[in-house]
């Protein structure tokens, strides 16, 4: 069966998610942001299997603020960032696994600017 959250907010720099099952998962926004699921930030396949994925969009400080959440179908969340960024769908599913086994991400660096906000 696929988790359900009962309840989530944004608590400072990371997303509080109470599962129906009483489990609780907190993400931090930067990696949420960074591990945003839709096609412009992974790319996609095209007919012959080959990634295709635009040039990476500048994240600045607003990237990693969010602005709002809504529900997708029951199974997924749909994230408003602060800078107008929100074609990324995070299924519960994946939020859940996120939440015991946080991803390996590499440090923001120089190969990761955040930018100021303009």
């Amino acid at each position: 069966m696929a988790p359900v959250p009962k309840n989530l907010q944004v608590l400072g720099d990371e997303l509080a998610i109470a599962w129906a099952d009483g489990a609780e998962s907190y993400l931090k926004l930067t990696d949420l942001r960074r591990l945003c699921p839709c096609a412009e930030c992974q790319g996609e396949r095209d007919l012959l299997g080959r990634l295709m994925k635009p040039p990476a969009r500048p994240l600045t400080a607003e990237s990693y603020q969010v602005r709002g959440t809504s529900p997708v179908g029951g199974y997924a969340l749909q994230i408003f960032w602060g800078d107008g960024h929100a074609d990324g769908l995070y299924t519960y599913l994946k939020l859940r696994e996120w939440g015991k086994n946080p991803p390996e991400l590499p440090p923001l660096g120089p190969a990761f600017p955040l930018l100021p906000v303009r």
